[in-house]
């Protein structure tokens, strides 16, 4: 595992659309399918590492909270499973039934989409407005496994209440954990 920093996607930057697999219902979705007219949240996780694994309780929470909102959450797992095989789609599919993901999770099979997103490490956290343009990326909250900060989510809740409200978000730091997994070219 290398510690990688998201890569600061501009704001302002149009969702790049996607069409992956749902590994819990083993249909395709599109990004048109999971949008909100409100906000969506891409987050770029994965099974296997420490730091989607400390924060998958807070996003369970926070898309049970914000779905009464409007707010809409995707999940996607883009790292190379010949490397990696606990992040394929049918283990990815177990651990979205274990954890009760209210969210979709989609398997990124070819990197496309990691790269359109210009995603490097996992969790990296995208937040769009109600016309897909990115109006955050970053962390999560400040907790990273085995530091004392407590698990609050509270950067990206402050950027979709932002979002929701189409008011700025000025802090905006970048998320920190396992850099996804590249296929070898």
């Amino acid at each position: 595992m290398a510690l990688t920093e998201s890569n600061m996607l501009p704001i302002g930057t149009q969702a790049p659309n996607f069409h992956l697999l749902d590994t819990v219902t083993g249909n395709y979705r599109s990004l048109d399918d999971l949008k909100s007219d409100r906000a969506t949240v891409i987050m770029f996780i994965c099974n296997h590492c420490p730091f989607v694994i400390h924060v998958n309780p807070e996003l369970v929470r926070m898309a049970n909270e914000y779905r009464n909102q409007g707010v809409s959450f995707i999940a996607i797992s883009s790292n190379d499973i010949e490397s990696i095989p606990d992040d394929g789609p049918d283990q990815m599919r177990l651990v979205a039934k274990v954890l009760r993901f209210p969210f979709p999770y989609l398997f990124d099979k070819r990197q496309e989409v990691a790269k359109a997103y210009d995603a490097a490490c996992t969790p990296d956290f995208y937040v769009f407005n109600g016309d897909l343009k990115l109006t955050y990326r970053g962390r999560l909250d400040k907790s990273r496994p085995g530091n004392s900060e407590a698990l609050t989510g509270e950067d990206l809740r402050l950027a979709i209440d932002k979002t929701l409200v189409n008011q700025e978000i000025l802090d905006q730091y970048p998320s920190a954990g396992c850099n996804i997994k590249w296929k070898s070219t």
